[in-house]
């Protein structure tokens, strides 16, 4: 039988997460061909940050070399960025002209670093943060100047800047708000992490609103200046206020989006040709950055392409668990509490320690760890089960893989069933979380 054709847009981690799960399907179904925008095979964007900070290689962290595609016969087209879709004639064209067939199309285009709307981004030295060819621009950047800004203090603002510094270069972090991370982290445990950091040697400008950069006589940025007039010196400028779903090509072919391609719980957007997967896709109003949910739509896409049929996407409770700079952190749910809403915290600001749990009607709603995050799965666990948690309150803090689950035991049959009847289903837990940032992990 012939073969059909499936084009894929992107070369990055959900993309090639989704053709490793197709292939395990339907090892025989299609005609391959991958346009990757990057001269480079699949690699994980997790691990730029130690590339920046001279910890690994590029080599190492490659995920699929270039032998992986030769052996499954796939087409890989590298450093061609695809700028047309023909719906009507089911073909995709790249800016060097070269073009592609599809009987199936999947888009995984990712995201975009956000630049701010001001004067002077188009200065030398003023770059995103979002691939290879930007990190070695910091990389080379430390080798010739000294002072570097980053603008966000998010995860991959601070991981810029932490890379940075150990380049040798002097770095201040320009953060909006009033606390680094503060889509991950409450107060108490982002005031820890400044704190920990500046021991470290980053130095922080928070509440501070950027207006402009300023160049120099040579076409490169010497400054910044902030909404209050204030001015720094900068020789590098590094933007890591945020990304944006990269769906203009969608767009453009007539696709609904609105904050990213629009997809069904089969990942299928409005032309059911057209998957889309990963950050450039939003599934029930919410676009993903983070990895574990990327690779979750790619086996439910996988399914669908292999035309098994079977599978839905129901969204994902994210979680974020890293280290920055060696500091463990993890939070999720609904961390912040509210209205409705009980907390129990332990604060230890000498030991460097800082756990937050949120309950709303004994049920385990949120998590916010710094400096321990030996019971972040067990909290995560809770909360994607929605168990009931009052028999075991007094054990939370402490051990409660332990104590609490023998506590469950001890409950018996009961209890357990009353849990278990509390259990709602996925669409409907999916808006309590709190969006995640970028990484934790990231495609």
């Amino acid at each position: 039988m012939k073969k059909l054709k499936l084009v894929m847009i992107g070369n990055g981690m959900a993309g090639v997460r989704t053709l490793e799960e197709l292939l395990k399907l339907a090892p025989e179904l299609y005609d391959i061909t991958v346009f990757g925008a990057e001269p480079h095979p699949n690699y994980n964007r997790i691990l730029l940050s130690p590339v920046l900070a001279g910890e690994q290689q590029f080599d190492e962290i490659v995920l699929n070399d270039l032998d992986w595609y030769a052996e499954r016969n796939i087409r890989l087209m590298l450093n061609r960025t695809v700028v047309e879709i023909d719906r009507g004639k089911r073909r995709v064209t790249a800016a060097d002209g070269s073009e592609a067939e599809y009987d199936r199309l999947l888009i995984a285009t990712g995201s975009n670093p956000f630049i701010l709307p001001i004067p002077g981004t188009q200065l030398d030295g003023v770059i995103g943060y979002r691939d290879i060819a930007d990190t070695q621009t910091m990389m080379n950047a430390a080798r010739t100047h000294k002072r570097a800004v980053v603008i966000g203090g998010g995860l991959l603002g601070l991981e810029a800047a932490n890379g940075l510094k150990a380049r040798g270069m002097d770095v201040t972090v320009v953060h909006v708000g009033e606390w680094p991370m503060e889509r991950q982290l409450d107060k108490a445990a982002g005031i820890l992490l400044q704190r920990a950091l500046e021991a470290r040697g980053l130095n922080f400008r928070m509440k501070k609103q950027t207006a402009e950069l300023i160049g120099g006589g040579q076409g490169r940025v010497q400054a910044v200046r902030f909404a209050n007039n204030e001015v720094i010196d900068a020789d590098l400028v590094v933007m890591a206020a945020g990304i944006r779903p990269n769906s203009e090509l969608a767009a453009n072919a007539g696709i609904p989006c609105d904050r990213g391609i629009l997809v069904n719980d089969t990942l299928q957007t409005y032309d059911p040709r057209i998957y889309a997967v990963g950050e450039c896709a939003n599934h029930r109003g919410t676009a993903y950055g983070l990895v574990a949910p990327l690779f979750e739509q790619a086996e439910v896409c996988a399914n669908h392409l292999a035309m098994l049929g079977f599978s839905r996407y129901l969204g994902s409770v994210t979680s974020t668990k890293l280290k920055v700079t060696g500091i463990d952190l993890f939070s999720t749910g609904d961390f912040m509490g509210g209205e409705g809403t009980e907390t129990i915290t332990l604060s230890d600001p000498i030991g460097g320690v800082h756990k937050k749990l949120v309950i709303k009607d004994d049920i385990l709603v949120g998590a916010c760890l710094y400096g321990d995050t030996a019971d972040a799965g067990w909290y995560f666990r809770q909360i994607c089960e929605h168990r009931n948690v009052s028999r075991i309150r007094d054990h939370l803090m402490f051990d409660p893989a332990s104590y609490g689950e023998q506590a469950i035991v001890d409950a018996g049959p009961q209890y357990r069933d009353k849990t278990a009847q509390r259990l709602p289903s996925p669409a409907s837990w999916m808006g309590r979380t709190s969006p995640a940032s970028r990484h934790g992990a990231t495609a």
